[in-house]
């Protein structure tokens, strides 16, 4: 489990890398905005303990913040997103539980679980985000659709990701 730790800390970095110096560059018509780095929290073990799942949400989102001048917005989202993961796992749980070898990636758990619990995280994700940016009731349909759009980019791209850096933990 340790070596997984060195690995997770490794591809931690790189995410909020990625997200800073790559990804924020891409807006697509004002309405696309791609953020990815959530991926960080949705890969964390199923047995990570909500504190654990709050800190390393906090470091996140700091760190993206930090790269992006946005003031806490990737901050607060990862926070939401780090505090629901572990009841929304539970809300999901398979009948026999979770096989405590494998990670939630799209290799271990499956196509259809991984878009549906990826793509659900995300929505909350980038609605509370631009919910929040906006910070405006009369502008919450430029919200929703900022939120359809680049939840839809960023589901995208992080199927892309765990096909191209994830391997499935059992043989």
């Amino acid at each position: 489990m340790n070596n997984y730790w060195v690995k997770y800390g490794i591809n931690f970095i790189f995410i909020i890398l990625l997200q800073g110096l790559i990804i924020n560059q891409f807006q697509l018509c004002g309405y696309v905005y791609p953020m990815v780095y959530i991926v960080a929290i949705l890969m964390l073990p199923f047995e990570t303990n909500l504190f654990l799942s709050i800190l390393l949400s906090l470091a996140l989102g700091i760190g993206v913040d930090a790269m992006s001048d946005t003031f806490g917005l990737h901050t607060s989202s990862s926070l939401l997103i780090g505090y629901i993961r572990p009841y929304f796992l539970k809300l999901i749980k398979p009948r026999d539980g979770y096989d405590s070898t494998m990670l939630p990636t799209i290799h271990d758990m499956g196509k259809t679980w991984f878009i549906m619990s990826t793509g659900i995280l995300l929505f909350i994700h980038h609605l509370w985000f631009f919910t929040i940016e906006i910070l405006r009731f009369d502008l919450l349909d430029i919200s929703l659709i900022k939120t359809f759009l680049s939840s839809i980019v960023s589901l995208f791209i992080i199927l892309l990701l765990q096909y191209l850096f994830y391997k499935p933990t059992k043989q």
